[in-house]
């Protein structure tokens, strides 16, 4: 039987009773409800006042336009948290049914016939005029008790929807565009690709998405890797596997392979190189970031950013460039009884990996929003910072998404290339699933201690993830394996090898951000050095300013309670982050994109969270911690003042904002300002997002099974020969931006690694 749905009429589609999309799971009807959503989020506006061209045609723009709400109804499907798809599947379906829209969108439902007899009937969500619709959505924002879920609903296709319509384009296209663009001021950047024969990795890297089950084990064999087909695994043999190729991986393989030793690396993501790089926003996130970029904690408190791809973080980060606070390593020291941290091996490796991803300390010109900072603070009289960088001196953007023109030095230009000079082999596309343990009966080599280990590790067990024609498993069969793939996914790994110790997946620390924006017109007549610059432009990270305790002063800079820094953020993740009170509002906001510069406030956090399984990340804050944050917003709208902004504000769900008239309140308007909880667990009507870009923690060091997951050497208590060698090993948050921290402990690590094989290599002649 076929039937007609009643839906928006750019989605009015035949189909038959029950059926769904194989894709994303929506029935028609829900997809219909979720189009109803996306046009009242983002309406068709007739503009009050003349516009541009290209700014008329975005204001008439409706959400619904196809295909994003299919888009949308996918992108949910893929990268939401499970339990939130399965609310909005259920929300969706119940606002199709005139009863159920009734009961989640009130008495705006209920209609009286016109003609004749005055009688009342229903209609369903998606039968209601837009702005009924948007009155909707403005009442389920602020719902907080016995409907806190629609709240959940709101949030989820809101940011879902304004991604996707922001950062879509025309991928096959030869000039790939978003039509809102050029009304936001936004240009794709232009093209500077440098020059080269061939790829940094390539004598080195073998990508599993090209290859058969056949051909990789003969492209294994060309790179000199003993393999066997087992039925139904291939089985490689080696001296150390390491799993993940970021700030920890790529040190440890360089490390290890310099001192003559066999490395496979084990890379998830694929491998993109300068001519790779397509630095469009969706394609980027979805290509080089852990869950899409779309990944949030499961209260939906705090959105998180990961980097995966061959060179991880390192690849993707802002380039930030931070050595080790002094009082921080000191404090590792003496309360953690780390003695790694107080070494000069320490501090002679900072300088090392300093040198070899090359750190400038300067910049031809500062971006637009560096430029803000810098003054803001200058007029407050405030400190602020140059931050150094591993990139050249020239300015640059879009990084976050790779560097077309190789000025970037990660893991994957610099330390991945050196151990592949040295016989290191790289497999992309290749998913650990566990860590082979077998079982011990007398006590391991490896600790020295008599204490006896029950399980001794033998390599890793990975599955293939990046396409291709590859069906069975690999297995890499090692003398020492080291996990190195971040502070959110060795926990998981671990546990699911079979490892107990109460450490592992707990102490998860995220450096929360909390972020407030300036408005800074085209014309700032008596501030001339902001008229040649929009919030794309430019090194994203140069300037930095500290707050410090109150009982210090700036001349300790290393005790910083709060460090203010700038991000970047292109239109799809800028739009999913704006408050939305109104479609008129939010376009409004979506058309000075160009000229609102953000600044973020990071704290050191003493709260922490819990990552047990994949992507199921919990985190708990500490009062104190939201205390700083609320002063860091306080500073940074404070900056942003004193640098001249014509219009403030944060991103508190009201769209709290002040206007820069004669007479206005400033301080009324900063007394409130407090930092705010997630759309899901805040009691309050009034609620807001963290962000982390930083993880860290969560199988910390310890000087006994009853302080950390690992021990001062990064090697498990459970397993000889398997160390953890990346971000999840830090005591605590660093407070800065870890880079710099977590490839030096990588190197002194990797180093003692090498020193151990070498001293049983000579134990076994």
């Amino acid at each position: 039987m076929v039937a007609t749905v009643d839906c928006h009429p750019l989605l009015k589609t035949e189909r038959r009773e029950g059926e769904e999309s194989a894709v994303h799971g929506f029935s028609k009807a829900q997809l219909c409800s979720l189009s109803a959503m996306c046009e009242a989020f983002l309406p068709s506006l007739n503009p009050k006042t003349n516009l541009d061209d290209h700014r008329e045609v975005f204001y008439r723009l409706p959400g619904s336009t196809p295909p994003v709400p299919g888009e949308v109804a996918e992108l949910l499907a893929r990268r939401g948290i499970p339990e939130i798809v399965l609310l909005v599947k259920f929300v969706t379906w119940a606002v199709s049914t005139r009863i159920g829209s009734l009961l989640l969108c009130g008495l705006c439902c209920l209609k009286w016939t016109t003609v004749g007899v005055r009688m009342p009937y229903l209609v369903s969500f998606p039968d209601l005029a837009v702005e009924e619709r948007e009155k909707v959505l403005q009442r389920w924002t602020t719902e907080s008790f016995l409907f806190f879920f629609l709240r959940i609903v709101f949030v989820s296709v809101k940011i879902f929807t304004f991604y996707v319509f922001l950062s879509r384009t025309d991928v096959d296209s030869d000039e790939p565009n978003n039509p809102a663009w050029s009304a936001m001021g936004y240009q794709r950047p232009i093209d500077r690709v440098a020059p080269s024969q061939k790829r940094p990795l390539e004598d080195g890297i073998v990508e599993t998405k090209d290859h058969t089950n056949a051909s990789l084990m003969n492209a294994l064999a060309e790179k000199g890797l003993g393999t066997k087909d087992d039925g139904g695994c291939i089985k490689v043999e080696c001296d150390v596997v390491v799993v993940g190729s970021g700030c920890g991986g790529g040190v440890a393989a360089a490390v290890l392979a310099k001192a003559g030793y066999r490395v496979v690396v084990l890379e998830k993501g694929n491998y993109f190189a300068q001519k790779d790089y397509s630095l469009l926003e969706a394609a980027s996130m979805d290509q080089m970031y852990e869950h899409g970029g779309i990944m949030s904690t499961v209260d939906g408190q705090v959105m998180l950013l990961a980097g995966s791809t061959v060179g991880g973080g390192s690849a993707v980060n802002w380039a930030a460039c931070i050595k080790t606070p002094k009082k921080l390593t000191e404090e590792w020291v003496e309360e953690e009884k780390i003695p790694l941290f107080g070494d000069e091996e320490y501090v002679s490796a900072m300088d090392t990996v300093w040198r070899r991803i090359g750190v400038t300390e300067s910049c031809v010109k500062e971006g637009f929003q560096n430029r803000v900072l810098r003054r803001g603070c200058e007029n407050l009289g405030l400190k602020v910072n140059s931050v150094a960088r591993n990139c050249s001196e020239d300015n640059c953007n879009h990084c976050c998404y790779g560097c077309r023109s190789g000025h970037k030095r990660g893991t994957d230009t610099t330390w991945l290339v050196d151990a592949v000079g040295d016989n290191a082999v790289i497999l992309t596309g290749c998913k650990a699933e566990r860590f082979i343990l077998e079982k011990q009966n007398s006590s391991g080599k490896w600790t020295g201690k008599k204490k006896k280990k029950k399980f001794k590790c033998v390599g890793a067990v990975a599955m293939i993830v990046g396409g291709g024609k590859v069906t069975k498993r690999i297995e890499i069969r090692a003398r020492v394996t080291i996990s190195a793939c971040g502070s959110l996914q060795t926990p998981p790994l671990m546990i699911a090898s079979g490892l107990r110790n109460k450490h592992i997946g707990k102490n998860l620390h995220i450096h929360p951000v909390v972020l407030a924006w300036g408005y800074f017109p085209n014309s700032v007549s008596d501030i001339d050095d902001y008229n040649d610059g929009n919030v794309y432009d430019g090194g994203i990270i140069t300037s930095i300013h500290k707050m410090m305790p109150e009982e210090e002063t700036e001349d300790d800079p290393t005790r910083a309670n709060v460090i203010i820094e700038t991000p970047i953020m292109l239109p799809g993740t800028y739009a999913s982050m704006v408050p939305w009170v109104s479609g008129a509002d939010v376009k409004q906001r979506l058309s000075r994109y160009s000229r609102t510069v953000h600044l973020f406030a990071l704290v050191k956090d003493r709260g922490s969270g819990t990552v047990k399984s994949e992507g199921r990340i919990r985190y708990s804050f500490d009062v104190s911690d939201k205390e700083k944050l609320r002063k860091g917003l306080r500073r940074t709208l404070q900056i942003l003042i004193a640098a001249g902004a014509v219009e403030v504000g944060t991103h508190r769900s009201d769209g709290q904002k002040l206007k820069m008239t004669k007479g206005c309140d400033v301080d009324e308007f900063l007394d409130g300002v407090e930092a705010f909880g997630g759309a899901g667990v805040s009691g309050s009507r009034l609620w807001g997002f963290y962000s982390s870009a930083h993880q860290m923690g969560s199988c910390r060091m310890g000087l006994t099974e009853e302080d950390g997951g690992v021990d001062v050497n990064g090697l498990s208590w459970e397993a000889d020969a398997l160390f953890v060698c990346d971000s999840s090993v830090l005591p605590s948050a660093v407070g800065v931006n870890p880079m710099i921290t977590i490839q030096a402990t990588a190197y002194c690590l990797a180093t003692k690694i090498s020193q151990t094989l070498g001293e049983e290599k000579n134990r076994s002649l």
